[in-house]
């Protein structure tokens, strides 16, 4: 007598995992919608990404569609997404959304720089200088007076500004 599986009884047999109808279209709705996050960005952005020809080709185009035509245009691109490999991609994009958090903090870091050297003088220049030490003492201790004048005298806060264009330069170049 045959036996219909053909394996030995000790030995396990695969186990299939079933997924279901609606899970597959949530899948795809995923990889859609990360489709359309890569047509927002610029084209700048998006050579820096790990993109096939045909993918990269259907975000240009996409891109530059309006209306219906780009509704069909993501319908492709989310059918061409399921062929590729979506962690690089969602990694990349990550990587970019989280650049954009990070320059934000870095100015709000600035800001309060900033307002430290008007609150506390000299001693906040100290520590920018130990921050930035190409960073121009005098200049910084001008600006700082100037500032505090016209806040005094209610005048537009021009020296106010300059001071968080300067520290934003000494950022930029370090970076």
């Amino acid at each position: 007598m045959a036996r219909k599986n053909k394996k030995a009884p000790w030995e396990e047999e695969e186990e299939i995992i079933w997924v279901s109808k609606s899970e597959m279209k949530r899948d795809m709705e995923e990889l859609q919608k990360l489709g359309e996050e890569l047509v927002s960005l610029k084209p700048s952005v998006l050579e820096k990404f790990p993109l096939s020809e045909d993918l990269a080709e259907a975000i240009k185009d996409a891109q530059r569609f309006k209306n219906e035509a780009r509704r069909r245009q993501l319908q492709y691109i989310g059918k061409l997404m399921r062929v590729e490999d979506p962690e690089p991609l969602q990694a990349a994009l990550d990587k970019v959304r989280n650049k954009h958090s990070q320059t934000t903090a870095a100015l709000h870091k600035l800001e309060q720089l900033r307002d430290r050297i008007l609150a506390e003088g000299d001693d906040a220049i100290s520590d920018v200088l130990a921050l930035y030490p190409q960073a121009d003492r005098q200049h910084l201790r001008q600006l700082a007076r100037q500032a505090a004048k016209e806040k005094q005298a209610g005048k537009p806060a021009k020296a106010y500004r300059e001071i968080f264009q300067i520290l934003k330069a000494l950022y930029d170049e370090e970076c």
